[in-house]
């Protein structure tokens, strides 16, 4: 999927000719974009309103035109390659287009339900992985003559933690109810989404202290969780857009 988090504001563009489009532009932050096959591409396809002028495009990774320019080197997510792609003069068969033309911006903004409720249902099960394996390894390493986990400060912070990790999952599970059954979450999405990803540094943060220096190394998933949580509160949404919208819908904003 090609998007960016001000869609509005993208400068591609897919221009007919016959039947086909021809797309000139370029997308930066793609994952997989080095293994892909296919493109989902927000594009502009007419003039006029920023909001009315996109279209969704199937467009095949392998058409003449298309440069994958470069890995971009992250500082986590290791297993996902993220790409920076260029189009030049690539040919698309207009009959590609996902759903009608020009309404690619409202089924881009419509996803992000989707896309962040999935956020905050991904976010559980990390966690929890990283609150138990700290219990594990605290009940074993020991300081001044007992276990680290005996300490009422090591134990009650888990304790805290895994008590916000319940908290989210009640509010994923209300705000998904309330989706099966036709309703607009956007404002509990972007509220679950913005605490799964804040939630996730503290948890991670938090755990890896427990660890000592053992959590500086690459050896635990708390390290790897360290890095790769991190994104949460970037990718899909930052928390600063998660919160214009929610204050949108409060009045505020």
């Amino acid at each position: 999927m090609t998007t960016t988090l001000y869609n509005k504001d993208i400068k591609t563009t897919a221009v007919k000719d016959g039947e086909d489009y021809i797309i000139n532009g370029g997308k930066m932050w793609i994952t997989n974009g080095l293994q892909a096959d296919w493109m989902c591409c927000l594009a502009n396809t007419s003039e006029g309103s920023q909001h009315k002028n996109k279209s969704l495009i199937c467009l095949p990774m392998d058409a003449p035109g298309v440069q994958r320019a470069r890995k971009i080197c992250k500082m986590g997510m290791h297993s996902s390659d993220t790409a920076q792609i260029f189009f030049d003069n690539v040919r698309v068969p207009q009959k590609n287009c996902i759903g009608e033309e020009g309404h690619g911006f409202l089924y881009q903004m419509l996803q992000f339900q989707e896309e962040r409720l999935f956020a905050i249902a991904a976010a559980l099960a990390p966690m929890e992985k990283c609150i138990q394996e700290t219990i594990d390894y605290t009940k074993q390493r020991k300081v001044f003559g007992s276990t680290v986990l005996s300490k009422q400060t090591v134990h009650f912070k888990l304790a805290e933690l895994q008590t916000e990790v319940e908290l989210l999952r009640s509010l994923m599970h209300r705000a998904v109810a309330l989706y099966i059954d036709g309703n607009d979450v956007t404002k509990l999405a972007s509220m679950g989404k913005l605490k799964a990803g804040r939630l996730m540094r503290t948890v991670a943060d938090n755990c890896l202290q427990f660890w000592g220096g053992m959590g500086f190394t690459s050896e635990p998933f708390v390290s790897r969780a360290y890095r790769d949580f991190r994104l949460v509160s970037i990718g899909g949404g930052s928390d600063e857009t998660m919160l214009s919208i929610i204050c949108k819908y409060m009045g505020t904003l």
